[in-house]
């Protein structure tokens, strides 16, 4: 069974080792920061076999360059952007074959935050009951990425292809945005039950110095306005916010996302 250890960096990054619990092997995703990787991989006697990419951003992949230098191993990224120490370049449909951890990640192209992001998937199986995705900034916990290199088109057509995975699958982000991210899914949606329930759960979680993250697809799609914009509730939202008629879900989820940053 494959698990995901937390390594927090900055003021508010996640980098991913993943890795069998009986077995030292971990590959690391998104190590923005070498410190604490190093500092977690020597601690526990690990051996790092490879590092995933999501895309080129410094807290992403800062830390690659003095990892590489104390353990050689395959980088793994998109090959739509330039980053550097990529050995491994990525496009839409590949996989990702991890022998040592006898893992198989699938590789989805999900431009819009950068034009060439990509994510991991690993699906459920006999032995993982919970399939997994590394997502980046693509997806966040009740939230999305911002659109700094991509359309609203390409970032809601992105969203759709993560929302189709199985429900039960765990997102794994590399921000903890969530309470934030909440307070604006209320402002677009104030009557969902649901949505009521996370924030209250989340808030718990916040001050007890509890991570948000993973969060299951499943509750994503239930609360998370990005997710639900063929929903009556945030079409009448954006509509209420915008003062005119939209007429399809890219201009829904075009203009939550423009909301929602006229509110950062």
């Amino acid at each position: 069974m494959l698990t995901v250890q937390t390594i927090t960096a900055f003021e508010d990054n996640y980098i991913w080792l993943i890795r069998h619990p009986d077995q030292p092997q971990v590959v690391i995703v998104d190590p923005g920061d070498a410190t604490p990787v190093i500092a977690a991989i020597t601690a526990q006697s690990l051996k790092p076999v490879a590092i995933l990419i999501t895309h080129h951003h410094w807290d992403h992949v800062g830390g690659i360059e003095d990892l590489l230098a104390r353990w050689p191993m395959p980088v793994y990224g998109p090959a739509r952007e330039t980053i550097p120490h990529i050995s491994q370049p990525l496009a839409k449909g590949d996989h990702v074959h991890i022998e040592a951890l006898a893992a198989d990640f699938q590789v989805l192209h999900v431009p819009g935050h950068t034009a060439g992001h990509v994510a991991y998937y690993h699906p459920a199986s006999d032995v993982d009951k919970h399939g997994m995705i590394f997502v980046g900034d693509t997806l966040f916990a009740g939230g999305c990425g911002r659109l700094f290199e991509g359309t609203p088109a390409q970032m809601h057509h992105s969203l759709s292809q993560i929302a189709a995975l199985p429900d039960d699958t765990r997102i794994y982000c590399a921000h903890e945005y969530t309470a934030d991210n909440l307070t604006f899914a209320r402002i677009a949606e104030p009557d969902n039950l649901t949505l009521q329930a996370r924030q209250q759960t989340v808030q718990q979680q916040r001050e007890q110095g509890q991570a948000t993250v993973p969060s299951l697809l499943g509750d994503e799609k239930a609360t998370n306005p990005f997710l639900r914009c063929e929903q009556a509730e945030i079409i009448r939202a954006a509509e209420g916010f915008s003062g005119r008629k939209l007429h399809t879900s890219d201009e829904v989820f075009a203009t939550v996302r423009y909301w929602k940053d006229t509110l950062d």
